[in-house]
């Protein structure tokens, strides 16, 4: 496992695979604006496309064309994911973050158009500058999209509203809304979910859809549409290409059956299976197995261990 893979102040690009192509995307690690890192929900995100796309809602005959936006695209793994998929792209950041996130666009875009001279499976991928809750830049990306994609974007609660704001003002009834992140506060976390559901279904992706490696408790998948002025909702997940069966709690407390084929519409307990996680990640360090993967999640743990420990 080659040292630059993992991410560290000095990990200057990380080279991911993303439907068979082997993309590099440039980072900077010690800037001071988040959206120039790679942050492992982007890698969960893509990898769950890879692995829903050979038949199903995400398979290349069916997004041929579509129209997806990514907000907060930071490095642009997330957009790729889509865009390999056929759909055109458009990456969206901040100012500040558009010079990285454009030059990684032009040399994947390059690799892949060299490896694939003539292809037309690849769609396109443009970048612009978006700010959430501004009305110009919405206007000018074109709402409304096919899809909305993002990953990593929901970590601070001022700006839960905005980010709210303007996934109204992009969707339209046909849009469906894919939303990847890990929750580091359970709080913002609770206030995100309350603020989803004004207008939003909200149906988190089972465990059992992601891809078998590239999971994590603590990083979910959102699949959300909006929902009907007369109360009803699209079913966002109709036509899945698995059948998972979940159970869930009545309201008197007896088991009752999601319907087969349908996506969990409540959010998981995390905290007994983090512990679980984390122990299988010792259990890996201890017996000289590490995976690339399992190598940047220690890299989290560590990071949430050193949070809670008080220097005084």
């Amino acid at each position: 496992m080659e040292l630059d893979r993992l991410n560290s102040p000095n990990t200057s690009a990380i080279i991911f695979e993303v439907l068979g192509h082997h993309l590099q995307f440039s980072q900077d690690p010690n800037s001071k604006h988040l959206g120039t890192t790679v942050w492992d929900a982007s890698m969960v995100l893509v990898k769950f496309l890879e692995k829903n796309c050979r038949k199903g809602r995400f398979c290349p005959s069916k997004l041929k064309g579509k129209r997806v936006i990514e907000l907060g695209a930071g490095c642009g793994v997330a957009g790729f994911g889509m865009a390999l998929l056929g759909c055109n792209v458009v990456s969206t950041d901040q100012i500040e973050v558009l010079p990285l996130l454009i030059k990684n666009v032009e040399r994947n875009t390059s690799r892949i158009m060299q490896m694939n001279p003539g292809s037309d499976s690849f769609g396109s991928i443009q970048v612009a500058e978006l700010n959430w809750g501004n009305a110009d830049h919405i206007k000018a990306v074109g709402p409304p999209f096919d899809y909305i994609i993002g990953t990593d974007i929901v970590y601070a609660e001022h700006l839960l509203e905005p980010l709210f704001q303007t996934m109204l003002a992009l969707s339209g009834p046909k849009t469906t809304i894919l939303l990847g992140y890990e929750i580091r506060s359970t709080n913002v976390h609770d206030q995100m979910l309350n603020l989803w559901k004004r207008n939003f279904e909200v149906k988190i992706v089972p465990k059992a859809k992601m891809d078998s490696k590239y999971q994590h408790p603590s990083i979910q998948l959102f699949m959300m549409s909006l929902k009907h002025s007369d109360g009803n909702t699209d079913h966002v997940a109709q036509g899945s290409d698995q059948q998972v069966e979940e159970v869930r709690k009545s309201k008197h407390g007896k088991d009752k059956d999601v319907d087969k084929g349908s996506w969990v519409d409540e959010v998981d307990d995390v905290g007994c299976d983090k512990v679980t996680e984390d122990s299988m990640l010792v259990t890996s360090l201890q017996n000289g197995k590490l995976s690339e993967w399992e190598a940047r999640r220690y890299g989290s743990m560590a990071a949430r261990l050193l949070r809670d420990i008080k220097i005084t």
